[in-house]
């Protein structure tokens, strides 16, 4: 189990950073995917998505230790709850995104960098604590 935990928070970290790096240098993409989001196409694909990976990851990786192994599970849950609700609720959906997004979208972008390189420090070892 400890290889999928590692494995995960290796992903799970790359994930995180790449998209920080992407939303970063690119801020528009934010405003895109806000517009694409009035799409239902986009929404299903979207939600069929999220519900996936979050079914994938609390399946090989529902451990609820309190340690960093939390996190990924976390991760897991909340992707799956996010791919429920836009497919359940898209327009409530839709307006919850936006809000959240405009408020604390820089809280939003360096918690994603700082639980990327987190994970990253666990899968690789990097520095020891």
């Amino acid at each position: 189990m400890e290889n999928i935990s590692i494995f995960l928070a290796k992903f799970w970290g790359w994930y995180l950073i790449i998209f920080f790096l992407i939303l970063s240098l690119n801020p528009k993409r934010i405003l895109q995917i806000i517009k694409n989001l009035k799409d239902e196409k986009f929404i299903i694909m979207a939600s069929f998505l999220a519900i996936i990976i979050g079914l994938l990851n609390i399946s090989f990786h529902n451990i609820w230790e309190g340690d960093w192994r939390c996190i990924i599970t976390l991760i897991g849950w909340t992707a799956l709850f996010e791919g429920l609700i836009l497919f359940i609720f898209p327009k409530r959906a839709v307006k919850w995104f936006e809000y959240v997004n405009i408020k604390f979208v820089q809280v939003i972008y360096m918690l994603l960098f700082l639980v990327g390189i987190y994970l990253l420090n666990i899968g690789y070892g990097i520095v020891p604590f």
